[in-house]
């Protein structure tokens, strides 16, 4: 009959225990402590593996860390996935390999036609070189200069406008190529009679120039523009302003001459200079105003 003791210590049903027994169930005992994962205890080997959280698969080094079958397949994937970009970038350099030499080759028919190309370019420099062929060139192009200043109006003096829709119709109804010089006066000043006597003269030196004047009053400006403002030069071409000076007593002064001005207005891009231009240019505008007279 069991006793208190036993009751407290456990019921011992058996008085013998070998000792193969007992280290069997010490062993028992300790599985069963290491199973324990509700109460607290220490999680066995394979919850602790599970518990570790995996990040994405690194580049492959050509070993592998996990020999299970997972790991496995994932080298092999990743192995895949690495010749599929060797395989593209080898296309990609010889797409650009072939694409640079399509760009580059020729047929024969046009290498033939380029060396033609550069016989017939070294056959004309050789005849520039020769002197006669050079001076028939010169001379051929004068001429073509010579024809396209005839067919330009003729001018040859300085033109008055005495109301505001002839200073209009001058500017806008005049050919593209004709630039239109419009001088803007007051006879009580100084400079202004002088302006005029000088574009009078440049008139008849470059015909092919339209040489205007018009009363500051008639053009309708204030009365300090008329008091400060005169002289002053108007230039323009196709209808558009492309010269714009006031008060030219201050660059030419009150008592200048043709030479002055006409440098002032070679300086600044508006009046051709007759010492460049073709003698033959020259003797033909010459002849036109001889014509003209």
């Amino acid at each position: 009959m069991a006793t208190l003791d036993d009751k407290l210590l456990g019921e011992k049903l058996h008085y013998y225990c070998s000792s193969s027994e007992d280290e069997g169930g010490e062993a028992d005992s300790g599985d069963e402590g290491d199973e324990e994962g509700d109460d607290g205890a220490p999680a066995g080997p394979s919850e602790a593996a599970d518990a570790v959280p995996q990040g994405p698969p690194g580049p492959w080094t050509g070993t592998a860390t996990n020999t299970g079958p997972k790991g496995v397949i994932k080298d092999w994937q990743r192995f895949k996935q690495m010749e599929a970009e060797k395989r593209a970038a080898d296309s990609l350099e010889q797409l650009k390999l072939t694409q640079k030499l399509a760009m580059t080759c020729r047929t024969n028919q046009e290498d033939e036609k380029e060396r033609e190309k550069e016989r017939k370019l070294e056959e004309e420099l050789g005849m520039l070189e020769d002197d006669e062929v050079l001076r028939e060139f010169i001379q051929r192009r004068m001429q073509e200069m010579t024809s396209a200043s005839q067919q330009r109006p003729q001018f040859g003096n300085l033109i008055p406008l005495e109301t505001g829709d002839q200073f209009i119709r001058a500017v806008d109804e005049e050919m593209p190529d004709v630039c239109v010089i419009v001088h803007l006066y007051d006879d009580r000043t100084v400079s202004c009679r002088t302006m005029n006597q000088c574009l009078g003269q440049l008139s008849k030196q470059h015909p092919t120039y339209k040489f205007c004047k018009l009363r500051a009053t008639t053009a309708g400006v204030s009365q300090r523009f008329k008091e400060s403002g005169v002289p002053a030069l108007l230039v323009y071409k196709a209808g558009a302003v492309i010269g714009n000076f006031v008060r030219l007593k201050d660059e030419l002064g009150e008592d200048f001459c043709v030479g002055d001005l006409e440098n002032f207005l070679i300086e600044h891009g508006l009046l051709e200079d007759r010492s460049c231009a073709p003698a033959c240019v020259i003797r033909g505008q010459e002849g036109a105003d001889e014509d003209s007279d």
